[in-house]
């Protein structure tokens, strides 16, 4: 086979097998999550991988005597992919940026509920059998520091606008909205809510640190649907622990999967979400569409 999709995830195998998504005659799909050696033995043949989620060591891509290009299925590709190697080896790596920008803006925001009324906690006392209600923050008039403002940091700034809510947005480069400010500490000060829409790079990582959090108001709300390596992991556990931070809504991790006896799983004020902001059906069918055209830039004519 001239492409090899190595791990198609049971939603995106459910639209394939609908018919809402086609493949190309010459790509084989493997569904599940393929171990290194799977990965080599799928690829043996192949001139172009399809990745959606797995990390691919140097080593694995050398196994592929035939590999010319991935197309890594999303944005952030360095997390997954030895980039440098990549491109020392004549190995082209294309990404799909911009496929789920509006399923990622909605879960942001969907945490951002969650956190605001504490529905992490209540569920888990919940399902302890612990009945007790606990208050929470009402949004509207509540100032929000938007982090970041491409399409997702955009589109969440425009919801969080309609419930009512004062918006402070802040990109590396100046971006022509109302919301721009751009000194990032005048845009953290006072926030009663922080949301993440960040690439991560070496010029980003621990971006949201223990100074850049002692900027929010009290009890402020942290929300990343973006990398986890955006923020400082000890330093937000001593906000939370401290108060600082009232609550933490995270939908990525510093590793993951996150393991059952991770510290995040037990601690106090959190609502987890297991990397799935991203995950619409129209999201993914929108993906399919810039993955083929990326797809296709590659293949061989």
């Amino acid at each position: 086979m001239s492409a090899v999709f190595i791990d198609c995830t049971p939603e995106l195998k459910a639209l394939f097998e609908s018919g809402r998504l086609v493949s190309p005659q010459d790509t084989y799909i493997h569904v599940g999550d393929p171990t290194a050696v799977d990965v080599i033995a799928l690829c043996q043949t192949a001139q172009v991988m399809l990745v959606e989620h797995t990390a691919i060591t140097a080593q694995t891509l050398a196994a592929c005597p035939h590999l010319k290009a991935i197309v890594f299925m999303g944005t952030g590709a360095g997390a997954y992919l030895p980039l440098e190697w990549a491109k020392a080896n004549n190995i082209a790596v294309s990404t799909t940026p911009g496929y789920g920008s509006t399923a990622v803006a909605e879960h942001a925001m969907a945490l951002t509920f969650a956190a605001a009324r504490k529905l992490g906690p209540m569920v888990k006392d919940i399902v302890r059998g612990v009945w007790l209600p606990r208050g929470g923050m009402q949004l509207k008039g509540r100032k929000v520091a938007v982090i970041g403002f491409g399409e997702v940091g955009r589109c969440y700034a425009e919801m969080a606008s309609a419930l009512g809510m004062c918006v402070s947005a802040w990109n590396r480069t100046p971006v022509d909205t109302a919301y721009f400010e751009a000194d990032i500490e005048r845009v953290l000060a006072g926030a009663e809510v922080v949301s993440l829409h960040l690439a991560l790079n070496a010029d980003t990582a621990g971006f949201l640190n223990a100074s850049r959090l002692s900027l929010l108001s009290p009890g402020a709300l942290v929300i990343n649907t973006a990398r986890a390596g955006l923020i400082d992991q000890d330093d937000l556990a001593q906000a939370l622990q401290s108060g600082q931070v009232g609550h933490a809504a995270l939908d990525v991790f510093w590793q993951e999967p996150i393991e059952a006896n991770d510290p995040w799983c037990d601690a106090q004020n959190v609502t987890l979400t297991p990397h799935a902001a991203y995950m619409t059906e129209e999201a993914y069918i929108e993906l399919w569409k810039r993955t083929l055209k990326a797809m296709d830039a590659h293949m061989p004519r």
